[in-house]
């Protein structure tokens, strides 16, 4: 990244709120570049956060829908809502299982700016992951820093 000329840094963030009906993955890579458009960066980082502890991103396939349903399958085998090992149910039999399969993925992304674009792969997306199967309301900080 070369430095930013003076007035010409690009530094923003925005949150953005989602709805999310059920568990499962929810594509938000547009979302996310609509934030970077705005921020008008052409060289630099773009941070993804989510302010949850049952929720997690991922950067994923996202040309195939089967692969969130591979994803949900293997999450169901490896953490299983209400198994007798957890204590910790205060929201039902899914809330220590959706606390590790957030803990067992991410819950912030680091994407690059490279001439006004998020830098992703040609069948990379940005993916919310929901682990609970509830509704919930769920938030995500994006973060924009760079030349403008």
């Amino acid at each position: 990244m070369q430095p930013a000329r003076p007035g010409y840094s690009a530094s923003m963030h925005r949150t953005l709120v989602f709805d999310a009906r059920a568990r499962g993955m929810r594509l938000i890579t547009d979302d996310v570049a609509a934030v970077v458009r705005d921020a008008r960066c052409v060289e630099g980082l773009c941070v993804v956060f989510l302010r949850h502890t049952s929720a997690s991103l991922l950067i994923q396939e996202n040309a195939d829908p089967t692969v969130g349903k591979d994803f949900e399958r293997f999450f169901a085998r490896l953490v299983p809502d209400g198994d007798s090992i957890f204590a910790h149910d205060d929201e039902g039999p899914d809330d220590m299982p959706a606390h590790v399969r957030s803990a067992l993925t991410q819950t912030s992304l680091a994407i690059p700016i490279i001439d006004g674009r998020l830098a992703l792969g040609t069948w990379q997306g940005i993916f919310l992951c929901e682990h609970r199967t509830m509704p919930h309301r769920r938030e995500v900080i994006v973060g924009v820093y760079g030349d403008g």
